[in-house]
């Protein structure tokens, strides 16, 4: 039995970019990944158009909130994938680090989310299939 690789999410909120990544990547990869998200500095709830965002994709993050990056989290991941939160992530040898630079949704309408869903996306499916083959 192959190992699920686990991939974490990592933004400053954990509120609208990350919880947008985990939610495709739990979507287009079922349980075949361990799915985490996280953020340096969390907010207490998600970002409300990032949530309309995804709905209108079909895709329901309403039942994630927002957690604190904890050293543990990246530990246990095989991919780290940060958007923007600079220097707060640790970083351990032999794990995979990719920066994605995505807007911050914070503050923006549905009509300029909608973008960067839509680049979480893109980004998210080739993900799959790098891990998944």
């Amino acid at each position: 039995m192959a190992i699920r690789p686990t991939v974490l999410f990592v933004c400053v909120h954990n509120a609208g970019r990350s919880q947008m990544a985990a939610g495709y990547l739990q979507h287009l990869a079922g349980d075949q990944v361990d799915v985490r998200s996280a953020g340096s500095e969390p907010k207490d709830r998600l970002n409300p158009v990032a949530v309309e965002a995804m709905a209108e994709e079909g895709i329901d993050i309403t039942t994630n909130s927002p957690k604190l990056l904890t050293v543990d989290a990246v530990e246990q991941a095989d991919v780290v994938i940060t958007m923007g939160c600079g220097d707060t992530c640790p970083v351990f040898p032999g794990k995979r680090y990719e920066d994605w630079d995505l807007d911050d949704p914070a503050g923006l309408s549905i009509e300029a989310v909608r973008p960067i869903r839509d680049e979480i996306r893109t980004r998210v499916s080739a993900l799959v299939d790098e891990l998944l083959g």
